[in-house]
């Protein structure tokens, strides 16, 4: 049998014989890596989970678990599966979601991801403008990293994700548009004393007290990179923290410095909270952007946050530049 009989073959059994319970049971068993406790989630017996894993293998022609003294594992055609029914799932419960908001008369529902770069003014400018022309819209935030925020965005559990543009990982079967390009800062407590200095060298800053992004994140390694290419030691012992309250506060109460997107500091520097400190560096944020699966993945209301999400980051550059 060749390829594409192959093909033609297998969508035809799945298209007539792949059932919802089945989906359930294959996730059940990748999240658990057992029969028996997805068995025992979906409340059947283990001879039927069984019996529902088989037909799946059969009607696909592979094998989509190991198994093993330890449990089960996913092969590679057992990944991929998982990964398409995930969607799948999440796609139904959206659709459930979508159709019980409007019966309540709620007008939809739009989750989305954010990351530090949007959080501060262009989500919230965007979430102010869609419940002013659609106050019945249902809007959920999660905010984290792209390492956490876009595999739920693969998997359906996010219409899109808002923030800087991941420039390797996360990018497959993605859409992704750059709204605008953000500036990084060096911030400083307004009552430090390099809020008064004209111009700063990065050498003066390296025995700094310093807040910064995790190792592990591209901005880290950006920062550590500057330091190294002009010849200095990169801070050490610096508190590794995202949280823009938690550093928020401590650039107020201490002499520590922070590297972050302008927008997001901008208010507090107009408040005379914060204060920038005059040094040059060559690294960038990177263009902040929005990433979703597809425009066709994405409801009436996700399509009017997009709309809006769009027009608040045209107002942010304009003003920015």
């Amino acid at each position: 049998m060749n390829k594409r009989n192959r093909h033609v073959k297998i969508i035809e059994r799945v298209s007539t014989r792949l059932k919802l319970k089945q989906l359930r049971m294959l996730v059940a068993i990748a999240e658990h890596g057992s029969i028996l406790h997805a068995a025992d989630e979906l409340n059947i017996s283990q001879p039927a989970a069984t019996k529902l894993l088989k037909d799946l293998e059969t009607d696909f022609a592979v094998t989509l678990f190991d198994r093993t003294n330890r449990g089960v594992i996913a092969t590679e055609f057992g990944e991929a599966l998982v990964r398409h029914g995930k969607l799948i799932l999440a796609q139904i419960s959206h659709a459930a979601q979508e159709l019980d908001d409007l019966n309540d008369g709620l007008g939809g529902r739009v989750v989305v991801g954010t990351l530090l770069t949007a959080s501060a003014r262009l989500l919230p400018k965007t979430i102010e403008n869609v419940h002013r022309s659609r106050p019945n819209v249902s809007i959920v935030v999660r905010d984290g990293t792209n390492d956490f925020l876009m595999p739920l965005l693969h998997t359906g559990d996010l219409d899109m994700v808002v923030g800087r543009l991941p420039e390797y990982r996360h990018r497959e079967d993605l859409v992704q548009e750059t709204l605008y390009q953000e500036q990084l800062v060096i911030v400083c407590g307004n009552d430090h004393p390099l809020a008064q200095s004209d111009k700063v060298d990065l050498g003066d800053l390296a025995d700094q007290n310093w807040i910064l992004p995790p190792v592990q994140t591209t901005l880290r390694r950006q920062i550590d990179k500057e330091f190294f290419d002009k010849g200095f030691p990169p801070p050490s012992n610096a508190v590794e923290s995202i949280s823009f309250l938690t550093n928020r506060a401590l650039l107020s109460s201490t002499d520590m410095l922070c590297v972050l997107p302008y927008h997001v500091v901008e208010s507090e520097i107009s408040l005379g909270i914060l204060a920038v400190v005059p040094c040059e560096m060559s690294i960038s944020i990177g263009p902040v952007g929005v990433s979703y699966r597809n425009l066709d993945s994405l409801s009436p209301a996700a399509l009017e946050f997009l709309r809006e999400l769009r027009a608040s980051a045209g107002g942010l550059a304009e003003k920015h530049n």
